[in-house]
Parts: structure tokens; sequence; C-alpha cells
């Protein structure tokens, strides 16, 4: 999101945001979880996410092992931190090579 964060993109990004915390309440529910559950459920992922985006909100900035530190934060048992660390860096370049409209026009409308 951070990538593609600007005036133009604004509604999109937001549209894009609610969709999934929208479909990630729908499948709450789906498991079977009762009202009072899923605010309390919902509440605590997005914290959660927010959380994440804060850690590495300036992630091309960071050393490798702070980058490491930070995806242990949220990810103590994963064994390939080190994979984990070079794929999101990978994405991170490619994400900034292209437009978000490039990588929308594959996905159906929302």
């Amino acid at each position: 999101m951070k990538n593609f964060k600007n005036d133009e993109n604004k509604l999109i990004l937001q549209e894009i945001y609610d969709f999934n915390f929208r479909q990630l309440e729908l499948s709450i529910r789906e498991i079977g979880y009762g009202d009072q559950s899923i605010n309390k459920k919902m509440k605590d992922y997005i914290n959660l996410f927010h959380s994440m985006v804060s850690e590495i909100h300036f992630w091309d900035e960071l050393s490798k092992s702070d980058k490491i530190k930070k995806i242990s934060l949220f990810l103590s048992e994963f064994k390939n931190i080190d994979d984990l660390t070079q794929y999101f860096d990978d994405f991170n370049l490619k994400l900034s090579k292209k437009t978000l409209n490039s990588y929308l026009k594959s996905v159906s409308n929302l």
C-alpha cells in the first residue's frame, strides 16, 4: 500500500483495504463465531495489521538484520526468515516498477 499511496490512488486503496477486512469478517462468520466474538476478532486482526504496517513502514531503510527482527516479531516460529526477507525485498522492488492500475487490471472489480 505504501508504494502506491498518493492522492490519485487514495480511493482505490481504501476500497482494497475495506474489501480485505470485509472478506476476513465473512470468513470468521463462516467459521461460526457469534457477533461479539467477531467484533473482538476483527479488532485483534485490524490492530495486528496496523502494527505490522507500522513496523515495516521504513523497510527500504532497514538493514537485513533489522528486517529479520521485524519479521520475527510476527512470525517467531517461522524457520525461513531469511528467505522471507529476500522475498519481501524482491516483491517490493517489483512493486516499485509498476503502477497500481497495472496490478489491478488482472483482478476482478471489487
